[in-house]
């Protein structure tokens, strides 16, 4: 009979406690947490302050009592295992409570402890206002904090998927939000130009945005925060540390076992540590970049879940891989989803990989179906392949469905060809005939094969306005007139081809319309009487979002 001990009752701890089982009716487990909840949800916590989710129970899909009497498993609450003898085969537990020490051996080890939120070194970071957020005590903290001190404002610290959506759930429990941020946008696997529509979307639903900036310092000030950031003072009535996280692997560390530069553990693809019978899974371990193969750190629940099924299978026999993450993500924030999965721009451009982009707009259904609303897609891809390496889609409707068909097509390896041809299912209220994934395709194809051209909105502001070459907005007049890019003069594309004369075949053409349809159309025209013709890809659209601001 086998004994396994797993560090860690959430995610991958709880997962691959519940696979043994399901795998050996004989084995015994004994599953170590050092908090009270075992296998509660994370990602939810933030709903519960926001009053999404009101009772606090359901934040726990099991309790101790419950997962033993389904899985038979010896659940340990409040015990913290402290110490690993790989030589004898036996960890060191103390019970937090009382301080009291014993010992337990193992045949197998599971380590899953998780993450714990960065918390920086600066003055003021313990007065008893300022939170972070990991697990159910603290959200119970900062919900009673609310309740019983009723604070008008707050300040949220970092701008990543924790951060944002404790200022979606913040403001919904009625407080004024300013989230402060030290790079130039929030959610990091955005890149920039994807990000400046979230930028102006949460402005618009109240919240303050401050960028480039970092808090230096704070201080009490007449029963209230003074947050020192490089801008100045903010004054605030509480504040929520939501910079990042860092792996929990002090345990792991001293125990011997390899650990990267960032202190995550080093796993095989078995997920076996340095130690053939010491294993690791979730948020504490080095993955490898599905797409890029390289190895790096990322905190998401779904991996963590697989890894602590692979675990069990290879302890009970079953040779099983983990097969790296692309990072699939999606987030709620208000009415708008942001979606990600695979390589940003970002990364691709620091790999030095040969690839190129793409910006499309789609309904989310039918446009005469009522209420279809707009989606913006990126699409990172191999220049020579047309391999898509990665994806960005924001919208109101419909963008958990698109990216996880994009998130299929990167794990399968699939091209822009592949995605034209993919048969999705269509009817006016869900898609329309030609799915943004689709159409994404199609535009992908046509850059391939040489039927466009594109230039980014990057490249505008370097285009010379000297009349040597054609600057064209193929927008209607009243469009044209409401807004355009300096130095571009307007000829409606349903004009084009009669007014095709006025310009000159020997200067590059470089069109713009709202969101690059008619400009591909004008392109199509331009090139097929003679000129070196560009389309804006993303079109105004794009381009005001990222320069409106």
């Amino acid at each position: 009979m086998k004994k396994i001990i797993i560090v860690g009752g959430v995610a991958g701890g709880a997962s691959a406690a519940a696979r043994l089982r399901r795998l050996d009716e004989t084995a015994e487990i004994v599953m170590f947490e050092r908090g009270e909840h075992i296998s509660f949800a994370n990602c939810g916590l933030p709903y519960y302050i926001g009053g999404k989710i009101t009772d606090k129970r359901n934040l726990t899909l099991q309790t101790p009592e419950s997962f033993h009497a389904r899985f038979n498993v010896d659940v340990r609450t409040f015990q913290e295992v402290v110490s690993i003898d790989k030589e004898k085969k036996a960890v060191t537990a103390k019970d937090v409570r009382t301080g009291e020490s014993y010992q337990e051996t193992y045949d197998a080890l599971v380590l899953s402890p998780g993450a714990a939120p960065l918390v920086p070194n600066i003055g003021g970071i313990n007065n008893k206002k300022v939170f972070t957020l990991r697990n159910i005590p603290d959200v119970i903290k900062i919900k009673e904090h609310i309740e019983k001190e009723h604070p008008r404002d707050v300040v949220v610290v970092g701008g990543g998927y924790i951060g944002i959506e404790m200022a979606e759930n913040l403001m919904n429990a009625g407080l004024s939000v300013t989230v402060v941020e030290m790079a130039n946008q929030v959610i990091a696997p955005l890149d920039f130009d994807m990000a400046c529509s979230v930028h102006g979307y949460l402005v618009q639903k109240g919240a303050k945005l401050i960028l480039n900036d970092a808090v230096k310092g704070i201080n009490d000030k007449d029963g209230r925060l003074g947050v020192e950031i490089g801008q100045g003072e903010i004054m605030t009535d509480m504040l929520i540390m939501g910079v990042g996280v860092r792996p929990e692997s002090a345990l792991a560390k001293s125990a011997g076992l390899e650990v990267n530069e960032r202190g995550s553990i080093v796993v095989d693809k078995n997920m076996r540590t340095s130690d053939a019978d010491i294993y690791a899974a979730g948020d504490a371990v080095e993955v490898t970049d599905f797409v890029s193969g390289q190895k790096k750190s990322i905190p998401l629940a779904g991996p963590a879940n697989k890894q602590g099924r692979i675990i069990a299978d290879n302890i009970c026999g079953i040779s099983s891989e983990f097969h790296g993450t692309q990072g699939s993500a999606i987030l709620k924030i208000f009415d708008m989803t942001v979606a990600t999965t695979g390589l940003n721009e970002k990364t691709a451009k620091s790999l030095g990989l040969e690839y190129d982009k793409s910006f499309t707009f789609s309904p989310s259904h039918a446009s005469y179906y009522p209420d279809a609303q707009t989606m913006s897609v990126k699409t990172i891809f191999e220049k020579k392949t047309g391999k898509i390496l990665g994806a960005q889609v924001i919208g109101f409707d419909g963008v958990d469905k698109r990216c996880d068909v994009l998130a299929t097509a990167i794990r399968d390896g699939m091209t822009a060809y592949d995605l034209t041809q993919l048969e999705l299912c269509y009817a006016p209220p869900y898609s329309s005939a030609k799915d943004p994934v689709n159409m994404a395709g199609f535009v992908i194809e046509n850059l391939l094969t040489g039927k466009v051209k594109n230039f980014h909105w990057h490249d505008v502001e370097s285009l010379p306005r000297d009349g040597s070459v054609t600057l064209l907005d193929v927008r209607t007049k009243s469009e044209y007139r409401n807004s355009h890019i300096d130095g571009f003069i307007n000829i409606p594309v349903d004009e084009l081809r009669s007014r095709i004369g006025e310009l000159d075949k020997a200067k590059k053409a470089y069109v713009v319309c709202q969101i690059g349809l008619r400009g591909y159309i004008a392109a199509r025209i331009l090139s097929q009487n003679g000129f070196d013709s560009y389309n804006l890809s993303g079109g105004c659209q794009l381009y005001d979002s990222i320069f409106s601001g």
